[in-house]
């Protein structure tokens, strides 16, 4: 939809020698800033303030002052560049070891979940009349929620160890199992490959499996060199390439193979996860994953037609009550099934009753093979960004609902399953010390600490000497102290304390709210070179080993040693070395 103004301007971008591409990229990026800065005040997810900035960007008609119109295949090249990029982010973050923690959850709750969801989704598409591969994607789209919308509202909520977390995570995994599954049978459900169904189906999952089969392999093994080699140079740039190199080769091989650049993506992640850097890629790719998830949903709401829509604005209210309703209802008799507390489970009803971006992701790839009747693929459009948009509302609601029904005489008599335990860590360690840093001082804080029998962690960013500390069976990270995700992994919350060995006051400030928020009663000690570093961290109740103070204490005893003078007590230094 266009405006009758924008007739009579010129095409700014192509007429400036600017590319529309670039144009129309800063105008998103421009136009996110200022919608994400009114959905804060709003306490409403950024992703669908994303979102939203598509869908004025596409129906008020300014395409045209960068060069685009509203058919623009550029328009597309973005959408198709959004889902590469998330299902990279997606494979990166896909964890094997989770599943395992999750698996009753994963399997039972997220089978049942979509098996009753996308039964009763395809008998609607049937009873109005689609072809059966319409219905099947339509089925399995609507069986979806929003991983993102969900885990980011968890986080948000300071609830992502919560028990309903911990069964949406498990419910979000085995979706995410799901999507790979289903792209790899698209071209045999939409019958482009020759031979029979059946035939076709077997095909496309013995290249698929095959395919992230050798993925994991590459990773395992293959991969592992190419990063050592890249880790030693100790190049954050050259470090962040590899990552992004491997991404695009990888997606590239599969889209050779006719599995997609998506699903090419996905094994690019899968490929990196499995190194023992994949901490660290976490760290660097975590700017990118935010650009990437805004360019996606940027790209789906460039989509939406609100002319289009508003001829059917019914069908949309009547779609998103019927998806929010009968889908949270679904859910939560799955958490009933499965045990889940009164309150956890409504909050685990909230964060899933939603469709999602990977119902997006499959609707744009099934209309590859076969384009949908355009006012199918709006309602879905519009019943998405408005379902997604009440998730973080419908969320924040919970809490308080579960309270009032437990008023009521509805308590739960279940308790936690042991599914619902908290992340492991390297070890399953409690009491222990976090030492970030292993050069001279960790390691002899590390070595005293473990002749007394104290439990130690470590956390390091030298490969050479992380593999060496596996070796030996020293927990070890390869990760920073300053990402929220690599102090989980640590066991922040059941640490005693933390030591920051080295000096860089700077990374030290970065990690201290991070710790204190998991841990507010943890011990800090950290470095500090200069007095005006000391006070900083003292501010924030670290005790400081000043290393300038320490270094003339020593200087004037050993000097004093030297001329065989015992003028000087130690109390009699400690007061000339801090002016006293």
């Amino acid at each position: 939809m266009t405006l009758p103004w924008t007739d009579s301007l010129p095409l700014a971008a192509g007429g400036s020698g600017v590319t529309p591409f670039f144009g129309m990229l800063a105008m998103v990026l421009v136009l996110a800033v200022f919608v994400s800065l009114a959905l804060v005040k709003l306490r409403q997810s950024l992703l669908v303030g994303y979102l939203l900035c598509g869908v004025l960007i596409a129906n008020s008609g300014v395409l045209v002052l960068v060069g685009i119109g509203p058919e623009d295949p550029i328009i597309a090249n973005l959408g198709e560049l959004g889902v590469i990029l998330l299902m990279f982010t997606l494979g990166l973050e896909f964890s094997l070891a989770e599943f395992r923690h999750l698996w009753r959850f994963a399997l039972f709750g997220g089978g049942i979940q979509v098996a009753l969801t996308g039964l009763l989704a395809g008998a609607v598409c049937r009873y109005a009349g689609l072809p059966w591969p319409e219905t099947i994607v339509l089925a399995v789209a609507v069986a979806l929620s929003s991983t993102a919308v969900a885990m980011k509202s968890f986080q948000e909520l300071g609830q992502p160890n919560n028990p309903g977390a911990r069964f949406s995570l498990g419910i979000a995994l085995f979706q995410d199992l799901l999507v790979i599954l289903f792209m790899l049978l698209l071209p045999a459900i939409y019958g482009r490959d020759s031979g029979s169904t059946v035939g076709q189906i077997a095909w496309a999952m013995g290249k698929g499996v095959l395919f992230l089969g050798a993925a994991i392999l590459l990773g395992r093994y293959g991969n592992t060199a190419l990063l050592h080699a890249v880790a030693r140079t100790r190049s954050r740039e050259l470090f962040t390439l590899t990552i992004i190199g491997t991404c695009a080769a990888v997606a590239l091989a599969g889209e050779a193979l006719e599995l997609s650049l998506a699903l090419g993506a996905f094994a690019a992640g899968l490929v990196l996860s499995e190194s023992i850097y994949s901490h660290r890629i976490m760290v660097d790719i975590l700017p990118f994953k935010d650009l990437f998830l805004t360019i996606f949903f940027v790209s789906v709401g460039l989509m939406i037609d609100l002319g289009a829509l508003a001829d059917q604005w019914m069908f949309v209210l009547l779609g998103t009550v019927v998806i929010v309703a009968v889908k949270g209802g679904i859910v939560f008799a799955v958490t009933k099934v499965l045990k889940l507390p009164l309150r956890p489970a409504i909050l685990a009803t909230a964060s899933l009753a939603s469709t999602g971006e990977f119902s997006l992701v499959l609707v744009k790839k099934a209309g590859g093979f076969r384009l949908f009747d355009p006012a199918v693929e709006q309602l879905l459009l519009a019943c998405t960004a408005v379902t997604m948009a009440l998730v973080p509302s419908l969320m924040r609601g919970a809490g308080p609902f579960g309270r009032w029904l437990e008023s009521k005489g509805l308590k739960s008599s279940v308790r936690p399953a042991p599914d619902m335990a908290p992340t492991a860590a390297v070890r399953k360690i409690a009491d222990h010390a976090i030492i970030c840093g292993y050069g001279p001082v960790g390691q002899s804080l590390n070595e005293a600490m473990r002749r007394c029998d104290i439990p130690t962690l470590v956390m390091e960013l030298n490969a050479d000497t992380v593999r060496e500390l596996k070796t030996a069976g020293q927990p070890v990270l390869f990760a920073d102290a300053a990402h929220p995700e690599a102090l989980d992994l640590a066991g922040i919350e059941r640490a005693r304390f933390v030591a920051f060995t080295f000096p860089a006051v700077s990374i030290t400030l970065a990690a201290l709210p991070l710790v204190r928020e998991k841990n507010p009663g943890i011990l800090i000690f950290a470095r500090a070179k200069f007095q005006t570093e000391v006070e900083q961290l003292r501010d924030h109740d670290v005790q400081v080993i000043h290393d300038e103070r320490e270094s003339s204490i020593a200087m004037i005893e050993n000097a004093m040693g030297a001329y065989q003078r015992a003028d000087l007590s130690h109390d009699d230094v400690l007061a000339i070395v801090d002016g006293k």
